[in-house]
């Protein structure tokens, strides 16, 4: 059974759970769909923790949703957010079952398909932040390549002020697709949508180069798991 820590926001992880109930449909056939359990958080109180850098009640809470689906009978856990897996590694430390990396499947997927420089969009805590970036360094040997402070602003904020809203504005893929586009100008060879929502604003037609969503590898590499 999957276990899946949600509501960071609650439009991914409706994504999530749409994915990966649809590749099991796919790949079972009839109208077969995934075992699996939520716990979802109020996001407009991990939001303001985010904020105010409480970054050890948000370990708190996110250990204890582990700990809840773990009592609950998942056989592993999926972190719906790419921000919180800045506590993926005490997540991992505090419960007795496998917690499955978002980043892991978007780096195998990027090396496998012969990249080597990528660019990554996500919120600032992720862009900004050494968790995410230096696990792409560091076990896959990928050069992360970040917008500067001016583009990190315009994309944490259509993330927070937005998307996690279920917001969708024209003027928003507009932008995003100007800072893409700058990204490739200093080398990137694709895009890391890092994180959740984005998939939800700009699809491969807005990018001159791939995009690898961690939302859907993230939630097909679950399945992967399940299914084994």
């Amino acid at each position: 059974m999957i276990g899946l820590i949600g509501g960071m926001s609650w439009e991914s992880s409706a994504e999530y759970y749409r994915i990966i109930n649809r590749e099991v449909r796919n790949r079972l056939g009839g109208v077969h769909s995934a075992r699996s359990l939520m716990w979802s958080v109020d996001f407009g109180e991990i939001e303001h923790l985010q904020h105010q850098d409480d970054w050890d009640e948000l370990t708190r809470q996110m250990i204890d949703a582990g700990r809840r689906l773990e009592r609950g009978g998942a056989d592993f856990v999926v972190l719906c957010t790419n921000t919180m897996h800045r506590m993926a590694d005490e997540v991992a430390a505090a419960i007795r079952i496998p917690l499955l990396h978002i980043a892991d499947p978007t780096a195998e997927k990027i090396k496998a398909a012969g990249f080597l420089k990528v660019g990554l969009l996500g919120t600032a805590f992720t862009m900004e932040h050494d968790f995410y970036k230096g696990r792409l360094e560091k076990l896959f040997g990928l050069e992360v390549l970040v917008p500067d402070a001016v583009d990190r602003r315009v994309v944490h904020d259509v993330i927070y002020k937005e998307l996690v809203a279920g917001e969708v504005r024209p003027e928003s893929r507009t932008a995003y697709r100007a800072i893409m586009a700058r990204l490739i100008e200093r080398g990137a060879q694709a895009i890391i949508l890092g994180c959740t929502e984005i998939m939800l604003l700009v699809s491969e037609a807005d990018s001159a180069v791939p995009l690898f969503d961690t939302t859907t590898l993230h939630a097909l590499a679950a399945v992967d798991r399940a299914l084994a």
